[in-house]
């Protein structure tokens, strides 16, 4: 993957679909699991952080994980484990969903992500701090612009979701910037810190709020930090700091990540509305090729469906 320079492309196309298909984590959901996965490696990422577990461990761990997941879903360790595989049978069909989507990634952090489900870490639980829970509840604003009513889409994100998808996406983007993969995964993680208290009213709320929208997002910010000890509220503090302007190489992939995913959430539901059946039956083969394939495309015909 070409890197990022002053005279060429500010971004790396090639791992756009991977990016679109990362983005579906928001939406992926199973019995007995509260929340989406990326809901969940949200809350993994930070309990892991607060129990002492390295920074660079953590956004490596969660970022492969988030990978093996945009094919397995929640076919994840625990549920091997659960199912009888052995560790090796389980990190090897993780590598493998990970391999299925990961072939534009850099190929050293594609390794090192590889690493990470070889040999998984052993990550430090620490108690979940109250803002993860508060962003799980804050729902996203959807389309604003002041001065016109917004263009609310069903169902909204929230915000866990969305910082966790720009913390993974700013660690893959990261070595086109050539930036510090941890230090973009920490400010994407961290970036919406004062939505925890802050309900989301978008462009149009803050540019109502005039003077007071950037003290009040300070003091909300605050409120989330001293939630978190030291060293790590200063870790996660240094990291904040790449957020105001693409100045750095972490600036750049912070807010390429962030773009990318606002605009791709809009875009999720867009390709949603327009899906016909000539792709459902044809392209993904919904009645797809078994023993009974031939019964079933009869019962279909017959039944003029579509």
């Amino acid at each position: 993957m070409a890197a990022f320079s002053e005279t060429g492309p500010v971004a790396p196309l090639a791992l756009r679909d991977l990016l679109v298909e990362l983005g579906d984590l928001k939406r992926v959901r199973s019995a007995g699991c509260d929340g989406s996965i990326a809901e969940r490696l949200f809350a993994q990422g930070w309990s892991a952080l607060v129990g002492g577990t390295r920074p660079e461990t953590v956004a490596l761990d969660i970022t492969a994980k988030a990978l093996a997941a945009a094919r397995l879903c929640d076919l994840d360790a625990a549920f091997l484990a659960a199912v009888g595989l052995g560790e090796a049978q389980a990190s090897a069909i993780l590598v493998a969903g990970l391999d299925a989507v990961a072939g534009e990634v850099d190929p050293a952090l594609r390794e090192r992500l590889r690493e990470a489900l070889r040999h998984p870490p052993e990550l430090q639980a620490g108690p979940v701090p109250g803002f993860v829970g508060a962003l799980a509840q804050q729902p996203r604003a959807g389309v604003t612009c002041p001065g016109k009513p917004r263009i609310l889409l069903e169902p909204p994100e929230n915000h866990a979701e969305h910082c966790l998808v720009v913390a993974v996406y700013g660690v893959l983007l990261s070595p086109f910037y050539r930036a510090d993969p941890t230090t973009v995964f920490l400010a994407g993680l961290a970036h919406h810190f004062h939505n925890a208290a802050m309900p989301d009213a978008g462009f149009t709320g803050e540019m109502l709020l005039g003077d007071h929208l950037w003290p009040i997002v300070a003091r909300c910010s605050e409120w989330a930090l001293e939630e978190l000890d030291q060293p790590l509220r200063e870790t996660v503090r240094s990291a904040r700091a790449v957020l105001p302007d693409d100045a750095t190489a972490e600036g750049r992939a912070f807010h390429a990540a962030d773009s990318i995913d606002r605009v791709l959430q809009i875009a999720q539901h867009l390709r949603a509305a327009s899906l016909t059946m000539d792709t459902v039956l044809g392209e993904m083969e919904l009645v797809h090729a078994g023993p009974v394939k031939a019964f079933q495309d009869r019962v279909l015909t017959d039944m003029r469906i579509p």
